[in-house]
C-alpha cells in the first residue's frame, strides 16, 4: 500500500528519471509485464489529429469482429472513451483518491466501464496541469488492470496516448504494448510529429517488446506527402480515412461511426475500420523505420 501511495504522490510532484535506452530518460515502471494473451496497441500522433476518434472506432471495429476489447485513455483530459460510454467516466486517479489510495478496496467495476459493443473503457486520468507526470498514473493503471486479470482476459488492448511524445512519462504505454501505431495527416506538422514518435518507439524497442506497426492516415484527401516520408524512412500506411463531415458529426453525437445511420460515406468508413482491425488481428510485420533528422524533413516534404 505504501508503494501505491508513493507512486501516486510522485505522479503529482514529478518524475523519478532513469536510463531507458541510449540517449533516453524515462520514468521507472513495473519491470514485470506479466503474462497476457491480449494483443496490445499504443496509438500516438500529433495533438488534435484524431487519435481518440481513431482509437474508439478501432475498438468498436474489433468488438464487431467478436473480440473482447479494452481501451485505456492515457490523457489527463480523460476524454478518450466518451463516444463509447456517452459520458466522461471516473478516472483511475479519481477512484484511488476516493479510497485514500487503498487499491485493495477497489473492484474492477469501480474503474472499468462498459461501452458500445461491450468495449471495456478505462481512463487513467492524471495530475493537475503543470504539476507532475502522467506516466506514473499510466503505470498504476496497468498495475490495477493486471491485479484484476483484465489484461489476460482481454483479446485486444488499445492505449490512446496524449499528443506527441513530450516526455518519458507519456512514452510509458510503449513498455506494455506489442505494436505502436501512429495517426497522422498528410501535412508537414503531422509528419514532423510522426518522425519524433518513430524515434521514441525505436528507443523503447531496444529494451521492450514494442515494435512499430505503421501509420493510420486521418483527415486527409491525399496521402502523397506521407507516402514520400514512408518511402524515405521505411514506414507503411495501414489505413486511410478522409476528412469527412460524418466523422465530425459522430463526435458531436457522442457516438462511434458504427452507431451512425447508414450512408455511402458511413458504410465506407466502417468498412475501412473493419479492414484495419482484421489486418491488425491477423498481424502486420513489425517495421524498423529509421527516423530522419528534423532539418532533413524540411528538404523532403513539399510540392515540386
Amino acid at each position: 500500500m505504501n508503494d501505491v501511495r508513493t507512486l501516486l504522490r510522485e505522479a503529482v510532484s514529478g518524475c523519478a528519471p532513469c536510463g531507458d535506452g541510449e540517449g533516453s530518460v524515462q520514468v521507472t515502471l513495473d519491470a514485470q509485464r506479466g503474462a497476457r494473451a491480449a494483443r496490445t496497441f499504443a496509438i500516438y500522433g500529433k495533438g488534435g489529429i484524431g487519435k481518440s476518434t481513431t482509437s474508439s472506432n478501432l475498438s468498436a471495429a474489433f468488438a464487431k469482429l467478436g473480440h473482447r476489447v479494452l481501451q485505456i485513455g492515457c490523457d489527463p483530459k480523460h476524454d478518450s472513451t466518451f463516444t463509447l460510454t456517452k459520458r466522461l467516466i471516473p478516472t483511475v486517479i479519481d477512484v484511488l483518491e476516493s479510497v485514500d489510495f487503498h487499491p485493495e478496496e477497489l473492484r474492477a467495476e469501480d474503474f472499468v466501464f462498459e461501452g458500445t459493443g461491450g468495449v471495456m473503457c478505462v481512463e487513467a486520468g492524471g495530475p493537475p496541469a503543470g504539476t507532475g507526470c502522467g506516466g506514473y498514473v499510466v503505470g498504476q493503471t496497468v498495475k490495477l488492470l493486471r491485479e484484476h486479470h483484465l489484461l489476460e482476459d482481454t483479446d485486444v488492448v488499445i492505449f490512446d496516448v496524449l499528443g506527441d511524445v513530450v516526455c518519458g512519462g507519456f512514452a510509458a504505454p510503449l513498455q506494455h504494448a506489442d505494436q505502436a501505431l501512429i495517426v497522422a495527416a498528410n501535412d508537414f506538422d503531422s509528419i514532423f510529429a510522426m518522425n519524433r514518435i518513430v524515434a521514441a518507439i525505436a528507443a523503447k524497442a531496444r529494451n521492450y517488446d514494442v515494435r512499430l506497426g505503421g501509420v493510420i492516415v486521418n483527415r486527409s484527401a491525399d496521402v502523397d506527402q506521407i507516402e514520400r516520408y514512408n518511402q524515405a524512412v521505411g514506414m507503411r500506411t495501414l489505413a486511410h480515412f478522409p476528412d469527412l463531415d460524418v466523422i465530425r458529426r459522430s463526435r458531436l453525437k457522442k457516438s462511434t461511426l458504427f452507431e451512425m445511420d447508414s450512408s455511402p460515406e458511413v458504410d465506407a468508413v466502417q468498412a475501412e475500420y473493419l479492414r484495419l482491425a482484421q489486418s491488425l488481428w491477423d498481424g502486420v510485420e513489425p517495421l524498423t523505420a529509421q527516423p530522419m533528422k528534423d532539418r532533413d524533413i524540411f528538404d523532403l516534404l513539399g510540392y515540386e
